[in-house]
């Protein structure tokens, strides 16, 4: 039975957690709220990044929960930023991770770079990594 009584809503809660524990544990961070800040920043990063099409493919291989932050506050017509060195990237998540203590900069977001490697398919993030300006591209690791 389920704890909702909807299976799909808590199929999507741990899904959520499974990938922010394991982000959790490849950042060796003590707090959820701080991994999951992390994800959500990078991730709005790459989806500003990326074309429309692009985006949406990524979206459909994200558990719901991460896939509603993904789009929160998403603006598709001013897409994609004209950011395109590794530089301006590092900068936008720096800025919007805000004062988490334990954040370590590029190193971090090339671990959540990882977590995706290893939880969307290798297609989809060779058309994501592909879509990405070069620079930036050279941060995140192929599949």
């Amino acid at each position: 039975m389920s704890a909702t009584g909807l299976e799909v809503l808590d199929r999507t809660w741990q899904k959520t957690h499974e990938w922010v524990n394991e982000l959790r544990d490849r950042l060796d961070w003590s707090s959820d709220r701080d991994t999951l800040r992390l994800l959500r920043v990078t991730l709005h990063q790459i989806r500003d990044r990326v074309h429309v099409n692009e985006t949406a493919q990524l979206s459909a291989q994200l558990p719901i929960m991460i896939r509603g932050m993904f789009f929160e506050g998403w603006q598709p017509h001013l897409v994609p930023v004209p950011g395109r060195r590794a530089a301006d990237f590092v900068t936008a998540v720096e800025r919007h991770v805000g004062d988490v203590v334990e954040y370590r900069g590029q190193q971090d977001i090339v671990k959540v770079f990882k977590l995706l490697n290893a939880r969307i398919s290798p297609g989809q993030i060779n058309d994501i990594r592909g879509n990405l300006p070069e620079d930036i591209r050279s941060l995140w690791p192929e599949p």
